[in-house]
């Protein structure tokens, strides 16, 4: 679903071709086969064969269907059974294993291991697990022992560093740029009826956690309930100013607030509130995965459309499926694409309310 100029790219895409031809020459080929002409086999091999800088050459595949259930697969690729892995290996030198069997496979991959102990390649295990969809998807070790992260928030490490960073500082320069206009609006809200300035509501934050988000008072109401209506267009519950500040989302100004205070983001998922969370975790499959990030004043959904009330289920689903896709592909450069985006939806006023 992501498709501009984003982090869908691998590092190696950097490299100018033919900068990457020359590396590639420098580098000692190994040669690799694959155990498993499954989908998770497939991709690899197509990987491998794609990717200059890794250096690899691939062999072939070993597989016991017949090539009659192999979808996909030149049959020419298919070296024989995984019976004949362990001579064909020994015989041809082969460097590299990859093992991209199913891990029902159990007793398959126990003769493996003990036929390939007599050979000096190198064997790798391509988990099945790694087929679902998952986020933020890698390996680390905890105390010598492998883990596969399912589902992971992409700040770690370095990434955490820089997407605080640039949220710090865009949020500090907006706040000085935009602190006249706010004085002024907070002044509007106050006499043109009766309320709080600032609206406070509660929304679940970074792994769920309840927050207070803040906004200019739109309404002449201030829910934050069990039970609560979205704002619709011509809601009789906006005032006159409210609906200006909406429309051009400047109600949303005191939310880089929450962004120094470490609550909210620059970019990410938008929050909801809590009762509307309640809801629809019950009805959206993986819902609660977009809090593996803080939430964000704008995000990937609101840039593609699904800015504003969110009217039907089906709606909310393609929400949530383009905050799940923002966790997967997050990137600097993914963000600053999605800020200026952002500019544009809002000069052009689209499902705004």
């Amino acid at each position: 679903m992501l498709a501009p100029p984003s982090a869908l790219f691998d590092v190696h895409r950097l490299v100018p071709p033919a900068l990457a031809r020359v590396i590639a020459s420098q580098r000692q080929h190994k040669t690799a086969v694959i155990a498993g002409a499954n989908e998770q086999g497939r991709r690899l091999a197509e990987r491998i064969s794609t990717n200059q800088l890794l250096g690899i050459r691939f062999a072939g595949y070993f597989e016991d269907r017949s090539n009659g259930r192999l979808d996909g697969i030149n049959r020419s690729e298919v070296l024989g059974p995984l019976r004949q892995l362990a001579n064909f290996v020994k015989s041809q030198r082969i460097d590299v294993i990859y093992l991209a069997l199913p891990m029902s496979s159990q007793p398959r991959i126990r003769k493996l291991l003990d036929d390939l102990h007599d050979t000096t390649a190198s064997l790798y295990f391509v988990p099945d697990v790694l087929m679902f969809d998952l986020i933020q998807a890698r390996v680390d070790t905890i105390g010598g022992i492998p883990v596969v992260a399912v589902c992971e928030s992409p700040f770690h490490g370095f990434n955490q560093l820089i997407k605080r960073a640039s949220d710090i500082a865009f949020a500090a320069a907006i706040l000085l740029l935009t602190a006249p206009f706010m004085l002024a609006f907070a002044l509007g809200v106050k006499l043109s009826s009766p309320g709080p300035v600032i609206f406070k509501q509660r929304r679940y934050g970074l792994d769920g956690e309840e927050i207070v988000v803040y906004k200019f008072r739109s309404m002449t109401v201030t829910e934050d309930g069990a039970e609560m209506r979205q704002c619709a267009q011509s809601d009789s519950r906006l005032t006159r100013l409210g609906a200006f500040m909406r429309r051009t989302s400047l109600d949303e100004l005191p939310q880089f607030i929450n962004v120094l205070q470490g609550r909210m983001s620059i970019v990410g998922p938008r929050p909801h509130a809590v009762a509307h969370n309640e809801l629809y975790r019950k009805l959206i499959k993986g819902y609660m995965q977009r809090h593996k990030v803080r939430p964000g004043v704008t995000g990937w959904a609101q840039v593609n459309g699904l800015r504003g009330e969110t009217v039907t289920l089906e709606r909310m689903r393609a929400r949530i499926d383009h905050d799940l896709d923002y966790l997967r592909n997050w990137s600097l450069r993914l963000d600053l694409y999605i800020v200026a985006k952002t500019a544009w939806v809002v000069l052009k006023g689209d499902n705004a309310h």
